[in-house]
């Protein structure tokens, strides 16, 4: 696939996908957008991709929405597509196709991650940093809002009151306070964050059922939003059901018992039962 602001390639079951404008620190465009979706649908059509890896080219993972078109930038939207009346927001088209991923998704953050730079990652499964990345909610001191659909995710993975900190503020600040917010899982340093996102994905293709951890994948985000453990008792049930004796249960059991390495033969593209959740739910149509 020839793409002109991402790199996107298979190796070993793991995709990765990688910013590519390095003389702009790999600064958000529409063009990127577009590719970045485009690269998630391949990822999510090929039975042979287990895992995505998510980082960026040169010294920076992503510097936020380039801002080459000065003080107009932000009023500029595609034309044509809008939700709910309003021109869509392009970093939001971008969160939500992540959060749609049946592949378990691993941002590693190289360096600065700022604006859409650090919101694109938030549907992200693990977040992993460089000890020179820096974050930034930046969207205050720019006169606009959190976009990307980070007032949802951003909340429910750090929790209110630090959301509210890093928002209202502004500032960047360090991998080592992304740590401690829980935004990012662990920090590395700056040669050795690639082979661990690279390690974590390993061990997803290496050892576990495709189907299976597609439909965790769904059970754990959607979960989020459930009014109570009943609706996840009844996700889990209607699950397990149509899993338990299906052919990667089958397989999973024997080679525990046989002490051998399982090679589960289901595909996510033809296999998942009708019980995975469809997730984020689109109300608008678009």
């Amino acid at each position: 696939m020839a793409f002109t602001e991402i790199e996107y390639g298979v190796t070993d079951r793991i995709a990765t996908v990688t910013l590519k404008r390095p003389e702009r620190l790999n600064a958000f465009t529409f063009t990127m957008r577009g590719e970045l979706i485009e690269a998630f649908d391949l990822a999510d059509a090929d039975d042979d991709v287990r895992a995505v890896v998510v980082t960026g080219a040169g010294r920076a993972f992503c510097a936020g929405a380039d801002l080459g078109g000065g003080g107009g930038t932000f009023g500029h939207r595609q034309e044509g597509e809008t939700v709910d009346g309003a021109p869509r927001d392009g970093g939001g088209t971008v969160a939500l196709r992540i959060a749609r991923s049946f592949k378990p998704v691993i941002g590693a953050v190289n360096g600065p991650a700022v604006g859409v730079g650090v919101t694109m990652t938030l549907p992200m499964d693990v977040r992993l940093a460089s000890e020179s990345a820096r974050f930034g909610f930046v969207f205050a001191r720019r006169g606009i809002v959190t976009e990307a659909a980070s007032s949802w995710f951003l909340p429910r993975i750090v929790g209110i009151a630090q959301a509210m900190e890093w928002a209202a503020t502004g500032r960047v600040f360090p991998a080592s306070e992304a740590l401690e917010g829980r935004l990012v899982s662990r920090v590395y340093p700056q040669e050795e964050l690639l082979p661990a996102a690279y390690a974590l994905a390993r061990e997803i293709a290496d050892n576990t059922s495709g189907v299976s951890v597609a439909a965790v994948r769904r059970l754990l985000w959607s979960g989020l939003s459930a009014s109570s453990p009943w609706e996840a008792h009844a996700a889990d049930s209607r699950l397990m059901s149509e899993l338990g004796g299906a052919p990667d249960a089958r397989e999973g059991v024997t080679a525990f018992l046989e002490k051998r390495q399982a090679d589960f033969p289901m595909k996510v593209s033809q296999d998942l039962p009708p019980g995975v959740p469809s997730w984020p739910d689109d109300p608008y149509g678009v």
